[in-house]
């Protein structure tokens, strides 16, 4: 997958931002984002990338929470350790910070659906990313079964 999308919203001589080039497998992290909205960050590694959505809400802890995901562009490996301040002016303007982050194994992963078990300090289980029908870019993420 091409992080062509990613690296044309930065100016990587403005922002700490990772640019790619680290490799690693099988991670996950979940980034508390202080935007124009206070979101949080899920990023899954998917063939060579973090597959990425900005999650309002939060991720669901608790089996039978639903919470809209909405997939964004797709993030360097290396953006898995990213903390700090996206500069006023930068795409994603505002401080990042780690919630979570870990290693996860993915189950399945279909068009329009990803299940994988999540190994991080605070998310732990069974999770499942769900496209919502008829829509280009939002999902459904929530925690499924843990055996």
């Amino acid at each position: 997958m091409s992080l062509e999308e990613y690296n044309s919203k930065r100016n990587f001589n403005e922002t700490s931002e990772p640019s790619g080039g680290e490799d690693k497998e099988d991670i996950f992290v979940v980034q508390e984002h202080w935007a124009s909205s206070h979101h949080f960050d899920f990023r899954i590694e998917i063939d060579g990338v973090l597959k990425s959505w900005a999650v309002p809400k939060g991720i669901p802890e608790e089996k039978g929470t639903k919470r809209l995901a909405i997939a964004t562009e797709d993030h360097p490996l290396d953006y898995a350790d990213f903390e700090g301040t996206i500069p006023e002016g930068e795409y994603g303007a505002g401080e990042v910070e780690i919630f979570d982050k870990g290693d996860y194994n993915l189950h399945e992963e279909k068009e329009d659906k990803i299940t994988f078990e999540l190994k991080g300090e605070r998310l732990k289980g069974n999770f499942a990313l769900i496209k919502m029908k008829g829509q280009e870019d939002n999902w459904l993420i929530f925690k499924t079964d843990d055996e």
